[in-house]
């Protein structure tokens, strides 16, 4: 009987440190969030309070929405929308090769794995505005700066995705495929691929989702699309417009959203 109530008093003060341990951790993440909230002056209400009769001001000015020029829009907005499905391809086609070669289990030596995911960290580090003035001061304005920029730093994120994907899958397969004698790149085509190629389908769907929005922004560095007449109304402070565009915008975010949520299901 002892050593039941011994056993269970071991258990009890087991999960107590465990319970203070998480509460000591959720502390001290909580104080690095308020601190890091109050540094950028988000608990400073009289700023705050400050910059509310602004904003109703300019929601005042931004009403109603000038429609006028909907029909110019029609070319810029189709620009967008072929910058984002040409900048997720790009990514797609870069990100499989690098996804193989970094993943655990299909690289071919530890080196060429490190090699691969630190090409993957830079390009995810990099921001795509940054590329897109970049491409724009190589190649000039128009839509291409704005597809080599998304896809490029779509590779980063889509590959490492990828990557993952390939290191759960299924070892038997694999191992199936060695023993049958495959050379390495049928193990990849028939022991890896069928297995992750749902969720790589998954992944890209959701990274065209994000470029679209993304594309809406790059047009703001002279990379085309619906984002540079957005940038031009701002610009003469056709706040009525701007509105306007904003509101075309969130349409088409909506539409890009229902239709990917559509092939998702497609996918599964």
């Amino acid at each position: 009987m002892s050593a039941n109530i011994l056993e269970r008093q071991r258990i009890l003060d087991q999960c107590w440190q465990a319970w203070v341990r998480g509460a000591l951790r959720l502390l001290a993440v909580s104080v690095i969030v308020l601190a890091c909230m109050h540094y950028t002056g988000l608990f400073d209400g009289e700023r705050l309070a400050e910059g509310g009769p602004s904003i109703v001001r300019l929601v005042g000015e931004m009403l109603p929405p000038d429609f006028a020029n909907a029909r110019s829009w029609i070319a810029p907005l189709l620009d967008t929308l072929a910058m984002s499905v040409a900048g997720t391809a790009l990514a797609v086609v870069l990100s499989l090769p690098l996804a193989f070669l970094a993943a655990r289990n299909t690289a071919p030596h530890p080196a060429v794995q490190q090699a691969a995911r630190a090409i993957l960290n830079a390009l995810r580090a990099i921001p795509e505005l940054i590329l897109g003035i970049i491409f724009v001061a190589a190649v000039g304005f128009g839509a291409l700066p704005g597809v080599l920029a998304l896809g490029l730093h779509s590779v980063g994120m889509v590959g490492k995705f990828f990557s993952e994907a390939i290191e759960h899958a299924d070892d038997a397969p694999i191992e199936a495929a060695r023993a049958a004698g495959a050379v390495p790149l049928q193990v990849l085509l028939h022991g890896v691929l069928p297995q992750v190629l749902p969720q790589m389908a998954d992944i890209s769907v959701y990274r065209w989702e994000y470029n679209f929005r993304a594309s809406t922004v790059m047009g703001m560095v002279g990379a085309g699309g619906i984002g540079f007449e957005l940038m031009g109304s701002l610009r003469i402070m056709q706040y009525q417009e701007v509105f306007a565009i904003l509101l075309v915008i969130l349409v088409m975010v909506t539409l890009v959203d229902a239709f990917s949520a559509y092939l998702r299901k497609r996918f599964k």
